[in-house]
């Protein structure tokens, strides 16, 4: 999945906005409505004023070290995701309501601002965070690196951004390791072009499912039984006897998950591998 960036969802975009129409409005010698807009969204506590600070923070800072400006992001992203998402997304719905009403909306997002490249940045790397839907590890790689390089103001090393993002996604619980870069990446590159489907499909589900500990329960016992049946079935066909006993032997070691026992990535390795057993005694 590749999230696309919304003019109408940018916090950051359009309170740049709404202070650029102030001056527009101004110049002209026109009541601004801009005003009491800013003042009734942006002003106080409100969901939205907070996100704006994560906006401002990047916006206000261009010439940090990459450590430190890894540091922001990773702080930005972590901040972005206890903030009440359905709040956010029904005041900016408001919000946009209210701008319709006293603006020409295609007028008003016509004006120009000057970062708008960092600020669509990171609103497509937050809505990525914030996603429970798999996004191509590409996106998520190439948006970072614009926000690093607004915040050092230099060129950043793609590859120390994928490095990077390995350390975020290994940050999840302990038992729940499976959203590694490496995995995320390789579900997208070439190294991929030849999995069994049902080897893709379990590379999804362990990804979209990292933050469930049930879901990739569920998910690891009935893969279990599926392929313990289907190399079952195909030692029965076999009528070499040394490879029969030795299949006998892999079935009795398929197990499936008890309730407390954790997961992590040997799950899914073990699962890979045994499609691969399966997909060779499928050419017997």
């Amino acid at each position: 999945m590749k999230i696309k960036h919304s003019k109408f969802k940018n916090t950051g975009l359009i309170y740049e906005l709404l202070v650029k129409q102030i001056a527009v409005d101004t110049l002209s010698k026109n009541e601004s409505s801009a005003v009491g807009i800013l003042k009734k969204y942006f002003g106080g506590n409100t969901v939205i004023a907070k996100e704006l600070k994560l906006y401002e923070y990047i916006l206000k800072n261009n010439s940090l070290s990459e450590a430190r400006a890894e540091t922001v992001v990773s702080t930005i992203t972590e901040i972005s995701r206890k903030l009440n998402q359905k709040a956010l997304r029904d005041l900016k719905y408001k919000l946009i309501a209210e701008i319709k009403d006293k603006y020409n909306i295609e007028d008003f997002f016509a004006i120009q601002v000057r970062d708008y490249k960092p600020l669509a940045a990171l609103y497509c790397l937050l809505e990525a965070q914030n996603n429970d839907t798999l996004v191509n590890p590409e996106f998520l790689v190439n948006n970072k690196l614009t926000i690093l390089e607004h915040l050092t103001s230099s060129e950043v090393s793609k590859e120390s951004v994928k490095d990077t993002l390995i350390e975020e996604y290994s940050k999840y619980d302990k038992d729940l390791r499976l959203l590694t870069y490496k995995i995320l990446l390789e579900k997208f590159n070439s190294n991929y072009k030849d999995l069994l489907p049902e080897q893709k499909n379990i590379l999804k589900e362990f990804i979209t499912s990292v933050n469930s500990k049930t879901r990739l329960r569920t998910l690891v016992n009935e893969e279990v039984e599926k392929i313990r049946k289907e190399i079952n079935d195909l030692s029965s066909k076999i009528k070499n006897e040394v490879i029969k006993i030795k299949l006998e032997e892999v079935i009795k070691g398929i197990s499936t998950l008890k309730k407390t026992d954790k997961i992590n990535d040997n799950h899914l390795i073990n699962l890979m591998q045994y499609y691969d057993l399966v997909s060779e005694m499928r050419k017997l």
